[in-house]
Formats: C-alpha cells, sequence, structure tokens
C-alpha cells in the first residue's frame, strides 16, 4: 500500500486501531528540536499506514482549518534546522469553550482522528480540552524551560543550555580583561533549570532563581567580595527570567562594591539554532512513541523521558498534575562549586 503519496515507501507496520488520520501542531514557545520532532512523526505514521496533516500557527491553524496533508518528503532536510517550519502562534480563542469547539469542529472537516501536539504544559491543556470534546491526543514535551513535571527532559533544552554556556564563555573573556561584574538574564519563566544548569556549566559565582528568596547583601554583594578578595578579576551572576530586574541589580552591585557592573539579557537567541545530538535524538525518539502510542490504541497521553532516554506515555491529566521541583543535589552542587 502507498503512503501518503510517496510512491518510493510501503507501510512496514500494522495498525489495527482506529487511528488512521492525525494532524500535528506545535505550539507555544518555539524550541530547537520541533522540527526534529515532527519529521519523527511524520515518519512514523507513514511506516505504520496512518494520514498525516501538518496544521499550521497551532491551535489557531486548527481553528482556521489551516492544514496540508505530509508526506515524507515534506519533512527532508528538516532534522538540523532550529525554529518550527509549521510555525507556531499564541490563541487566545482556544482558551474559550467557544474556541475548544470550533478546533474539534475543525477537526472532523479535515476527518481527523487524533491530534499529536508539540508544546509545552500550556499546549497540553489545550490538549486536553479537546480530549474532553472528544477528539484522541498525544503531547510531546518541547520547550527550552524544562519545566514540564512528568518528564525529567524536553526538547529543545540541552540545545538552549549549550547557546546560554557558549555567551557565558565569551562574556566572561571579556569580563576577565576589564575586571568586570557581569549579570547575565537567562530565559525560563518562573522555572530556574537553565539558570542553575548553566550556573554549574559556566562557573558562576551567583545563580538567583525563581524558586528561592534571596538576599541582597548575603547571597549576592558577599560572594562577589569573597571573591575580589581571593585575588579574581571577574565574577558572573546568572539571574533567572522569574527574578527579572537585571539592571537594577548590575546597578545595586556596581554602588556598593565600586566594581564595573554589566548587564547582558541573552533574550531569544536561547530559542534559536541547530538542535544539539540529544535534542535530536529525544525528538526522534518521542515522536515515534507518540504514533505507537496512537497505533496501541493509547490516547491522551503525555510522551516522557524516564531515566535518561527511555519513553513512557503518561495519562495527560495525570501529567498535568505533577509539579516539578529543582534537584536538591544539583542546589548543593551548585554552592559548592561557586565558592
Amino acid at each position: 500500500m502507498t503512503v501518503n503519496g510517496d510512491d518510493a515507501l510501503k507501510t512496514k507496520g500494522e495498525n489495527r486501531s482506529k487511528i488512521k488520520r492525525v494532524g500535528v501542531l506545535t505550539s507555544g514557545g518555539d524550541a530547537p528540536g520541533m522540527n526534529a520532532a515532527t519529521r519523527s512523526v511524520v515518519r512514523a505514521c507513514c511506516y505504520y499506514g496512518i494520514e498525516v496533516f501538518g496544521i499550521h500557527k497551532g491551535y489557531d491553524g486548527l481553528l482556521a482549518g489551516d492544514m496540508f496533508p505530509m508526506t515524507i518528503r515534506s519533512v527532508s532536510d528538516t532534522i538540523q534546522r532550529g525554529g518550527t517550519a509549521l510555525q507556531t502562534a499564541r490563541c487566545p480563542q482556544f482558551c474559550t469553550p467557544e474556541g475548544v469547539k470550533q478546533g474539534r469542529k475543525m477537526a472532523d472537516v479535515f476527518k481527523l482522528d487524533a491530534l499529536v501536539v508539540i508544546g509545552g504544559d500550556g499546549s497540553f491543556r489545550g490538549g486536553l480540552d479537546l480530549s474532553r470534546e472528544g477528539l484522541p491526543i498525544i503531547g510531546i514535551p518541547a520547550t527550552i524551560d524544562n519545566d514540564i513535571g512528568c518528564t525529567e527532559y524536553t526538547i529543545g533544552y540541552d540545545t538552549c543550555m549549550n547557546t546560554v554556556r557558549e555567551a557565558i564563555d565569551k562574556i566572561k573573556d571579556t569580563a576577565s580583561s576589564h575586571d568586570r561584574c557581569s549579570v547575565i538574564e537567562v530565559m525560563g519563566r518562573n522555572a530556574g533549570y537553565i539558570a542553575l544548569s548553566c550556573a554549574i556549566a559556566g562557573g558562576a559565582e551567583v545563580c538567583l532563581l525563581p524558586e528561592q528568596k534571596y538576599d541582597l547583601e548575603t547571597d549576592v554583594i558577599q560572594p562577589i567580595l569573597e571573591c575580589r578578595n581571593r585575588g579574581k578579576h571577574h565574577y558572573v551572576v546568572i539571574v533567572a527570567e522569574g527574578i527579572g530586574h537585571s539592571f537594577e541589580l548590575s546597578k545595586q552591585i556596581k554602588d556598593i562594591t565600586g566594581i564595573s557592573t554589566t548587564t547582558t539579557i541573552l533574550g531569544h537567541i536561547q530559542r534559536g539554532g541547530s538542535p544539539t545530538v540529544k535534542d535530536r535524538v529525544m525528538a526522534g525518539l518521542m515522536g515515534v512513541k507518540a504514533v505507537q502510542c496512537l497505533v496501541a490504541g493509547e490516547v491522551n497521553k503525555v510522551i516522557a523521558a524516564k531515566g535518561g532516554d527511555k519513553c513512557v506515555a503518561i495519562d495527560i491529566e495525570e501529567a498535568l498534575a505533577t509539579k516539578k521541583t529543582l534537584d536538591e543535589e544539583m542546589l548543593l552542587a551548585n554552592e559548592i562549586l561557586s565558592l
């Protein structure tokens, strides 16, 4: 049987489920590896004889019926690309009951039997609403924030951390040339996973996290002065996005210590770039697992990474109810290494 119009490709896997046509979308903030995940879903669908439709601009495109059939050729030469070829957009309308019903109706128009959602917890909440309207859902976690409680890893996190690590290294080069303190703000919304990992990887003297209260004099000024008194000539302060006020913090450090202080907000460069090997591998494994769940009739699930690169399927309601906390061993390691 020819799959999706690709004459050279024949179905290899058996699909006894009722799922014969699925839609795939990327939603929320873009993350490196989203294209690799889309590619994985499309190729796995072709393998199991499932038609697949790509949906432009997330839930916004679903409501508008902006979708198209995808084939093996549709995802050629995309695995190495950052961003998302399907694009993404915020969709306030989908946050309303009327918007959800419209999304379900449009899925019926295109005869979609299920939807694969690649994104973060906000995207999964939209998927949960659709599942309650009768459209089966599978979620694939993709966000640089790594803040989804049910999974140890989210697609895009490793690429983001490597981008931040490279930026810290370069900023330290110029900071050491000028006897300077560098305040560097990283992304993560209200989660400190990027900040904590990159503080360890970048050798930061100070790391401020949304999950922890801090005292300016004890937790910021004192460590910097202790480093200066030991003969150090540059200092790095990592600030998580959820803390904010980085420019004000820089001014306070300079006013109290007399040390020249600069502020760098890395911003959206953390979202871009070619995905790392880890992100490509996890995207591949999660995409295949998502389609295998559909084939097995296991729907309304989120694919989660457990124990490294093992992928498991978790009920979407359970996944959204799971909270994530910072690793205590990492926090202690950072405290020790920042001396």
